[in-house]
């Protein structure tokens, strides 16, 4: 009877301890406002303050550039913020150990990933390139995209009470004890450019102060309109900036240390009815837990090496879900990219049979008989499944006209054929770079349309942009090469393979300056 009733007990307890994990594991939710789409392990009311910040500040942004605050894009940004770093290397493998967040522009989606509550400037920085990229179409130098960023990643965001102009505390410390890369490097480079370690530290706190330092005065703003202008039309950025403020690059340098030294820089308070966002929580599935974050990681691209061991992962995890539609569209994916096409598309047509509109399952498909028909050589067998794909496109569309994949992809169809691009092509890779000109690959579709067109002008405005991009990577480059053709008259260059590869090697955060040593008593 002792052992029996002693069983009991360690049963009960067992099933307790069980409960009790299950119910200490976070579920996600999922919060909808009119410019976000927010994903969160944290509880509801956290999720709501966060979003509301975020479209706060995204009014803050559009009023300061002089945009309409009623103004929305036409792409809601999706961010994921996890609970630690666990959750960053679940979507990105290659995280470094300083990192807390990270913004991905892939042509399957672009978004963000953070930790909950670690540090929001590292957010709201990446928010800003995504804002100036999606609202603000002129070619600027690198160090004024970082400036700009850095300027407003700080805002103080307090109900209807926003300062913006802030300074952080790690960038405040290398200006007053790092080595302060020479302005003339700042103007002329990216910071993947500089290889010195010290002014690698320094490359973002100047371009901060500096940007600071035009923002502050109405006088100075002025002058930087007239010196990113000239830099936007071909001149060299150390000259223009010489013309514009009327000093030497030695006698800039001083004014700065002076305004920095005189501690009390300026700073812009906010005031207005910033009314509360209306947003949408929802609960999502429990296949979230296992899912929702991994699917994002194949979405950004896998290192060769790594790609079967996560395929079958993924289909293992997935296989305990069932017919949940998150599970079925992961496993699609993996199987189709990484692992078993045949057990891929299984997972894709039984999504589609339970959710005749799911948009990615759909769009996945149409991908799948893309390649496909580039590996076919029958005429025949290559028109019918381009024939399907074309379907499967038309299907999608009619879901969500304003999905820039689905775009993408009609482009992908299209390009080749005889006819390609005429006007339909036209409308079609512009509606695409109007949901995301965040993205390279659509900027260089759009512009290389453009181009066989003998539109060069409007091709030259897309690409300026990317080509000044401080974090394009080869894009970046190659865009700048077309340029350089297009005005010479050149031959156009061909792409780098890192350009056009299908599955893209996960992209690189910012290379932020390490922090300050620790005082000595912590």
């Amino acid at each position: 009877m002792k052992r029996s009733g002693l069983g009991a007990l360690l049963a009960a307890a067992l099933a307790t301890l069980a409960l009790s994990a299950t119910a200490a594991r976070a579920e996600w939710l999922k919060a909808e406002s009119e410019r976000f789409i927010v994903y969160s392990e944290g509880n509801e009311r956290s999720l709501r303050d966060y979003v509301q910040k975020l479209e706060t500040f995204d009014r803050v942004m559009r009023y300061r550039s002089g945009f309409p605050m009623s103004e929305a894009p036409a792409r809601k940004l999706p961010i994921y913020l996890v609970n630690s770093r666990s959750g960053l290397l679940r979507v990105h493998l290659a995280t470094a150990k300083h990192v807390v967040g990270t913004y991905f522009p892939t042509s399957e989606d672009i978004f963000a990933v953070a930790i909950r509550g670690e540090n929001d400037e590292v957010l709201l920085h990446e928010y800003v390139h995504h804002f100036m990229l999606g609202s603000m179409p002129a070619a600027y130098p690198g160090w004024f995209v970082e400036g700009f960023a850095e300027y407003y990643m700080t805002a103080d965001i307090d109900g209807g009470r926003i300062q913006v102009g802030g300074y952080s505390e790690n960038r405040a410390y290398w200006l007053v004890n790092g080595d302060w890369i020479p302005l003339e490097m700042l103007l002329r480079s990216r910071p993947g450019d500089i290889t010195r370690s010290s002014y690698r530290e320094t490359y973002y706190p100047v371009a901060w102060l500096l940007t600071h330092w035009f923002f502050s005065d109405p006088a100075r703003l002025q002058q930087l309109g007239a010196y990113l202008t000239a830099v936007s039309e071909g001149a060299d950025p150390v000259e223009a900036m010489e013309t514009a403020t009327g000093m030497t690059m030695g006698e800039l340098r001083s004014a700065l240390r002076r305004y920095l030294n005189q501690r009390s820089l300026v700073v812009r308070v906010i005031t207005g009815d910033f009314p509360p966002a209306e947003m949408t929580v929802t609960r999502l599935p429990r296949s979230a837990n296992d899912l929702l974050l991994i699917n994002q990681r194949l979405k950004i691209g896998v290192e060769d090496e790594d790609r079967a061991a996560l395929g079958q992962e993924v289909a293992s995890i997935a296989a305990r879900h069932g017919d949940d539609p998150l599970a079925l569209l992961a496993a699609g994916h993996a199987g189709m990219h990484f692992g078993d096409r045949p057990a891929g598309e299984r997972a894709l047509q039984r999504l589609i049979e339970l959710e005749p509109d799911n948009v990615e399952a759909l769009q996945f498909l149409a991908q799948e008989r893309l390649r496909q028909a580039r590996d076919v050589e029958e005429p025949a067998e290559r028109i019918a499944l381009k024939r399907q794909a074309r379907d499967y496109l038309s299907q999608a569309y009619a879901a969500a006209e304003n999905d820039y994949r689905t775009l993408m992809l009609v482009g992908e169809l299209r390009s080749g054929e005889p006819s390609y691009p005429n006007e339909n092509d036209l409308l079609t890779l512009g509606l695409a770079f109007d949901r995301a000109p965040q993205l390279a690959e659509v900027r260089l579709a759009y512009a290389s349309a453009l181009i066989a067109t003998e539109d060069k002008e409007t091709a030259l405005a897309l690409l300026a942009p990317l080509a000044n991009n401080p974090h394009g990577g080869g894009a970046a480059d190659y865009a700048a090469r077309i340029i350089a053709a297009l005005k010479n008259g050149d031959a156009l260059p061909s792409p780098d393979s890192e350009v056009t590869s299908e599955d893209e090697t996960p992209p690189e955060p910012e290379d932020d300056p390490e922090s300050p040593p620790a005082p000595a008593n912590e």
